[in-house]
Formats: C-alpha cells, structure tokens, sequence
C-alpha cells in the first residue's frame, strides 16, 4: 500500500511522494496547487521504469538503466527509453494500491493513466 514519505525534500517544487514496494509516485504541484506534473516508477525492485507526465512535456516512459553490476566500477544510473508502457497493468496495480492516498492526487493520476490509454 502506498505510503507518502513526509520527510523534508527540495524545495524548489513543491512535491509529495508516496512509495510501496513495487512503485513509488512523485507529484508535483505548483504555486497555484495544481498538480503540474507526476511521475509514477514501477516494479522499482527490479527493472524499474518511470512513467512520467508534466503540462510542458507531456508523456514520458523510460527505464533507469543502473549501469554497471560491478559496485566499483558502477556508472550513475540513466534513463533510457522503455518501450511500449503497460498501462492497464500499472493502472490496476496503482488502483490496488493507492487507496489511502490523497483522493485528488489519486484522482488525477488515474484521469491521465486513462487519458494516455486512449492514445495508444
């Protein structure tokens, strides 16, 4: 079940975060409280990927590729891009577990998971 990490984070954005084992949802909200953007990492624990949406870019999915298996000569990791987004999978997984979120936050990830569902 997804839980909101309420510790200090930067703050030049605005941003809640909520994790679980399997993904983790940062939001971004802007001056005005509208959420101005999000993004949804999952199956963090294996090969995560992120699904990202923001006013002025839009849909993003990408993999963070961890570099190196080798701790000594490990790169920092990178994003690259992921393929095709499994998003009823993830809707019904973030469905399963975003239920004690903040409803709104809920809401509008639900609305734009839905909303890129109809694009593809």
């Amino acid at each position: 079940m997804l839980k909101e990490i309420t510790a200090e984070i930067r703050k030049e954005h605005n941003r809640r975060w909520f994790t679980d084992d399997y993904i983790e949802l940062i939001v971004w909200i802007d001056q005005e409280a509208v959420i101005s953007g999000f993004q949804l990492c999952y199956d963090v624990k294996n090969i995560e990927r992120a699904f990202t949406w923001t006013k002025a870019r839009g849909f993003t999915h990408v993999r963070v590729d961890e570099g190196e298996e080798n701790a000594t000569r490990n790169s920092t990791p990178i994003l690259v891009p992921a393929g095709l987004f499994p998003v009823h999978e993830i809707l019904e997984q973030f469905l399963a577990r975003s239920a004690e979120i903040d409803a709104r936050i809920r809401s509008f990830v639900v609305y734009k998971l839905n909303e890129y569902s109809g694009q593809i």
